[in-house]
């Protein structure tokens, strides 16, 4: 099945797909939901609806939370892709784009100016071009680029961020396709490396047979993981973009995302609305194991975060609840906190920077949360808080990414941080969005 609806799978997004995610009632409703009732909502502060954040205006809005205050305004809007932005990724200065038609885009992260908001629409020319969709990106240090595609592929283009003479980027080199042309011909005449993928039809375990959906790399960059619709995960070495392990059926229906933490769990989400923690065995035998399986959410898992430190897994998913797991040390590896609440529709996309998680979701808003340690009377010693709605997207907001501010200039009397968040929507616009949060 596919990242928006529990029940089917689209080959493509299709405009009526759009207009079932526009059509929900719910959507101008601000109070909390009564999904996943049975688990205790994580303490959140919702803003009154004046402390909305409307793109039209460049003033700064305040919420309170913990006691102090949190601003945040837009920034402004970049429209370079003619198609649904599918997705995002920082790397460095840069950010890079990804498109439903396969163009991919990058740009200067940094370079936009608070005040006025303005449109960016110069120089706006892909530096990699496909034939299919763009799903995921995933980028090792600065010179490799791996983009998911739709088409079944995972490409692998070199980085050259160099201005030509007229100001415009030289298109990236397409280095791989993966599997690379040795992986498949080394498999394909041992019997060994053939699975069944569909009734009566077999294919090479290297290979995916369907949409690849997401990508994560290690923190070395030496191994990235590539999860699939076709209910597989694989793992591939980028010294030399071998495969080196394909797990099969590691959900009973398409996998939506995979993240993967520093103490090498990977972490996957899918549409059989359950999240499974691998971890690789060690000694000779180096292949994943299923460590746990967690499930709490009714409807698919479309979106994964890890907290910097791995403690705490975020799970979004379309029965519009975003799951906080803790570590508990015990078998099941994972333990409920509770769930935030506040979007109206499927939760679609998650974003950590620091303490704060961004959440996209298909009422076309995002929602900046804060953790604080601590403040809680739960036990779980978190509390959360969600410091600002940013509204604006005239279509689900389907990627998200999010950085400290580089430009901002703290002050003595102006302890705090400053982040920059940018939106990637169906309507095929990116937003930029700042938000200030006060030290507490």
């Amino acid at each position: 099945m596919g990242p928006f609806s529990s029940d089917d799978k689209p080959q493509q997004l299709s405009d009526q797909s759009q207009s079932e995610l526009r059509s929900d009632s719910s959507l101008n409703s601000r109070s909390s939901l009564s999904s996943q009732s049975s688990l205790r909502s994580v303490p959140s502060l919702t803003p009154p609806l004046e402390h909305y954040l409307y793109p039209h205006t460049t003033t700064t809005t305040t919420t309170q939370a913990g006691g102090a205050s949190a601003h945040h305004h837009y920034v402004a809007t970049i429209k370079a892709h003619s198609s649904s932005v599918f997705s995002l990724s920082l790397a460095g200065k840069h950010i890079y784009s990804g498109d439903s038609d396969g163009q991919i885009h990058v740009r200067d992260a940094h370079s936009h100016s608070p005040s006025p908001p303005s449109s960016h629409n110069n120089n706006h020319h892909p530096v990699a071009e496909c034939r299919s969709a763009v799903k995921s990106m995933a980028i090792s240090g600065e010179n490799l680029l791996f983009t998911a595609h739709h088409n079944h592929e995972v490409r692998v283009w070199k980085i050259d961020n160099s201005s030509a003479p007229n100001g415009r980027r030289p298109p990236y080199k397409l280095i791989k396709t993966l599997p690379t042309m040795t992986d498949r011909c080394l498999r394909l005449f041992s019997s060994g490396s053939h699975v069944n993928v569909r009734r009566h039809k077999k294919s090479t375990w290297v290979r995916h047979v369907d949409a690849v959906s997401a990508l994560a790399l290690t923190a070395d960059a030496t191994l990235l993981y590539s999860a699939s619709w076709d209910r597989t995960f694989k793992v591939w070495r980028t010294s030399d973009f071998k495969c080196l392990e394909s797990v099969q059926n590691a959900h009973d229906d398409a996998i939506n995302a995979v993240v993967l933490s520093g103490d090498g769990f990977a972490y996957t989400g899918s549409g059989d609305k359950r999240i499974r923690v691998w971890k690789k065995n060690g000694g000779d035998n180096k292949k994943h194991s299923l460590v746990a399986t967690l499930e709490r959410h009714r409807s698919a898992v479309n979106a994964l975060a890890l907290s910097a430190d791995g403690a705490v897994l975020y799970s979004g998913a379309c029965d519009r609840s975003i799951i906080v797991w803790e570590r508990d040390g015990g078998a099941a590896h994972m333990a409920v906190v509770g769930a935030l609440r506040g979007h109206t529709k499927a939760i679609l996309c998650l974003a950590v920077v620091s303490d704060l998680l961004c959440s996209g979701s298909a009422d076309r808003t995002v929602r900046i949360w804060r953790r604080e340690s601590g403040n809680s009377n739960s036990g779980s010693g978190n509390s959360y808080s969600c410091l600002a709605v940013f509204e604006g997207h005239n279509n689900p907001v389907k990627c998200l990414t999010a950085c400290l501010d580089i430009n901002y200039v703290k002050s003595s009397d102006n302890s705090g941080t400053s982040y920059m968040v940018y939106s990637g929507c169906l309507d095929s616009e990116i937003k930029i969005w700042n938000i200030w949060v006060p030290i507490t």
